[in-house]
C-alpha cells in the first residue's frame, strides 16, 4: 500500500503500519458477526439539509498567482508526474 500511495517509509514504519492495518481489518471482521437483521438500512443519521452560500461574482486570482507556487508548470497548466501508464 505504501508503494501505491507513493510513501517513502522505513522498514520499521512499514512493520508498524502493517500491524495497525491488520488490527483494523480484524476489527472490521468482528463487525460482520453482529446481528443486524432487525435494523433498517439508513443512508444517514443526520437530518438532510443543504447549506449553500449565495452565488456571488467576485475577483479571481490571476493565472500567475495560481501557478506561482506550483513546482512545475507548462503552457499555463500544472505539470504533474504520470501515475498511470497506458496499458494498451
Amino acid at each position: 500500500m505504501a508503494n501505491l500511495a507513493q510513501l517513502d517509509l522505513t522498514e520499521d514504519e512499514k512493520k508498524q503500519f502493517g500491524e495497525q492495518l491488520s488490527s483494523i481489518l480484524r476489527y472490521a471482521e468482528r463487525l460482520q458477526d453482529l446481528d443486524t437483521d432487525d435494523i433498517l438500512p439508513t443512508a444517514t443519521v443526520l437530518p438532510l439539509e443543504n447549506v449553500l452560500r449565495p452565488d456571488e461574482v467576485s475577483r479571481s486570482l490571476s493565472l500567475e498567482k495560481v501557478l506561482g507556487n506550483a513546482p512545475a508548470t507548462r503552457d499555463g497548466s500544472f505539470l504533474v508526474p504520470v501515475i498511470l501508464e497506458d496499458q494498451a
